[in-house]
């Protein structure tokens, strides 16, 4: 949008195709909106009211610049119990939301002209957010037929004296895969080789349906150059919370928050005492929400596999399907609006999360099982062009 008082910059029509079709949808009436990863469940109660309690006692100020010190030593207990992980209090940061925290990162580590990959499909503020911090975003393609795990000789055919890091997500929002084991270590020996830092969003951990969930923290040797991203708002259904935490050398950490420090200052002190009764009583409150999402993707992938112009892989986490509907002849975007236009469902096209996605819609199945069934209904009564 051109116009005398905007930068230069955002000239350009940035508008994601995630953005039109969101408002396209607020065209219509009784839409099933599966677009945004929100669940659909409220906090649970006791994270509620502890906060609420703990607003009353006056935690209503300003917190330590690196978050509430109680908070911080509850994640560096949660890296202890649950990855054997030591980590130092001066590698914790505490941040309002994930996405801050990856931004305040690339900020901290990128010069102008760095580059950074990132292997799509990927979560779609990455590619903005490299560009923001005077980075340069270079897309790395994983495919379906490969289950959509990060190909290491890919990954170093990627690599080039500008390559400053590389983003990673696990599991991965919108294909839902998991990064396994070996890979992660051979990704780990590449950057050390390379001398490259990795960055890893790790806010679905809870959702992994094969094993249990293995974090990069793990991996010793790449600790100096390591650094983990996490949030609330998923495990713990604090969307509106807007309450993460960043694991990394303390060095980094020292540069993120003197960054913060001139943007939000702090997290928000009452989402942060929430986050504190989220850590402790972890095991009570994810108990049942791995099943739940197990259920629901399990039925949306019968479903979806189902109809003759759709297919789709069985995920390993997160709670999306990325379907495949080059079977109809559309683009993303066409796919997408016609689904929404006939069916008055709303996705997001595959091409928001690089232009490997194009082919591909991502369905989040933050609904009910019954919600997801009248969905399909609809779909199923969709007449192709």
């Amino acid at each position: 949008m051109k116009h005398k008082f905007i930068s230069k910059r955002y000239w350009k029509d940035q508008t994601t195709p995630m953005g039109a079709v969101d408002d396209r949808a607020k065209l219509f009436n009784n839409v099933i909106n599966l677009s945004l990863g929100e669940p659909d469940q409220t906090t649970n109660e006791g994270i509620i009211d502890f906060a609420f309690q703990e607003a009353k006692k006056g935690h209503t100020h300003y917190t330590d610049f690196r978050g509430d010190p109680e908070l911080r030593e509850e994640i560096r207990h949660f890296y202890r119990d649950e990855f054997r992980a030591v980590v130092h209090d001066q590698e914790v940061m505490v941040t309002a939301s994930a996405c801050l925290g990856v931004f305040l990162v690339l900020e901290a580590v990128l010069d102008p002209g760095d580059e950074v990959i990132l292997p799509a499909p990927y979560f779609t503020p990455y590619y903005q957010q490299v560009q923001l911090a005077g980075g340069v975003p270079v897309e790395m393609p994983t495919y379906e037929e490969e289950n959509f795990q990060v190909d290491v000789k890919r990954l170093e055919e990627s690599i080039n004296e500008r390559t400053r890091a590389i983003v990673l997500s696990s599991p991965m929002n919108p294909t839902g895969a998991v990064i396994s084991e070996e890979t992660m270590q051979i990704i780990g020996d590449i950057a050390i080789k390379k001398d490259l830092l990795i960055i890893v969003d790790e806010v679905y951990q809870a959702y992994v349906y094969d094993g249990e969930f293995k974090s990069m923290i793990t991996i010793q040797d790449i600790r100096d150059r390591l650094v983990i991203v996490n949030s609330f708002s998923k495990d713990y259904k604090m969307t509106g919370w807007r309450v993460g935490n960043i694991i990394a050398p303390r060095e980094i950490i020292r540069i993120c928050q003197q960054i913060n420090e001139n943007v939000v200052f702090t997290a928000p002190s009452i989402s942060q005492r929430a986050a504190v009764y989220a850590l402790r009583n972890r095991k009570t409150l994810l108990s049942n929400t791995r099943e739940l999402y197990r259920e629901r993707l399990h039925y949306a992938t019968n479903r979806a596999n189902q109809i003759p112009w759709m297919s789709v892989l069985e995920p390993q986490g997160t709670f999306y399907l990325f379907v495949n509907i080059k079977k109809t002849g559309l683009s993303s975007e066409e796919a997408s609006k016609m689904i929404l236009d006939q069916a008055k469902v709303l996705t997001i096209p595959g091409n928001s999360f690089g232009q490997c996605g194009e082919g591909y819609l991502r369905i989040a199945c933050v609904v009910s099982k019954e919600k997801l069934a009248e969905a399909f209904d609809r779909i199923e009564e969709i007449k192709l062009p």
